[in-house]
């Protein structure tokens, strides 16, 4: 009988925090949390074998650690920016007139390269937020999962936006400015750039590349992000460490 509570204590919640749906005499989290309250109380060693109150919020830490692993992991691989259309990092808005001018002489050439070379940056600079969104899922509380569960399909990855993105644009910096030396990128720039002032009445224009890198690097993380939240909210079962199958597993 009380293995059977701790199952409908599991489902209760894995149902809540995924759904979005709270009953209205109260959320169904509420309700399998009391249920797991009930048989952890008083039971420190939890001989019982049943998940604990803490496993519960653990396995949802779980889940978000394995899709900001896969966001990272696909990101920070070659063409994980340049290939993909819904985060590709185009010029900066700033050198548009300096793309359309050169095409039309006949030198988007460079131009095309320079772009190539700003995703590369993007590439390189990406697995550097493994570490800062690891320890973000570390320090989150459980009324911290608690607050997501009750907010929209992206509320993790605002909570992440809201509290990792100055620390990550100070951690992508150096790795970007190295990479967009490393890769030609200023100097392709430069070239580019003394192309575009040798045409007659053009008007002057500059771009921070490192600037518009990092932003847009951001960005794509985050796409992704929200879409591996919206994944795991609609399919909690992803059973890929033990402590996932314990929790959300079939008993």
């Amino acid at each position: 009988m009380k293995n059977h509570a701790a199952v409908i204590g599991v489902l209760l919640i894995v149902t809540s925090m995924f759904s979005g749906q709270p009953d209205a005499e109260g959320s169904w989290w509420d309700k399998g949390v009391n249920i797991f309250k009930g048989l952890t109380e008083g039971n420190e060693d939890n001989k019982t074998g049943e998940p604990s109150y803490a496993e519960i919020g653990d396995a949802f830490k779980q889940a978000l650690r394995i899709g900001t692993e896969n966001v990272v992991g696909q990101l920070g691989a070659i063409d994980g920016f340049n290939a993909d259309p819904s985060i590709h990092i185009p010029l900066p808005e700033k050198l548009s007139t300096v793309k359309n001018m050169l095409s039309k002489v006949g030198m988007s050439g460079q131009v095309d390269d320079l772009e190539l070379k700003l995703n590369r940056a993007a590439e390189s600079a990406t697995p550097k937020a493994k570490k800062l969104f690891m320890q973000a899922i570390t320090d989150m509380t459980f009324e911290d999962v608690k607050n997501i569960y009750n907010g929209p399909d992206d509320s993790a990855t605002k909570y992440f936006q809201g509290k990792m993105s100055p620390p990550l644009e100070r951690e992508m910096k150096p790795i970007v400015e190295n990479t967009l030396s490393q890769v030609g990128a200023m100097q392709t720039y430069d070239n580019v750039m003394g192309q575009y002032k040798s045409l007659p009445f053009v008007p002057d224009v500059k771009a921070d590349l490192t600037d518009h890198v990092i932003q847009k690097g951001m960005d794509g993380i985050f796409f992704y992000l929200a879409k591996e939240e919206a994944g795991i909210r609609k399919d909690p079962v992803k059973q890929t460490t033990d402590l996932l199958k314990r929790v959300f597993g079939s008993k």
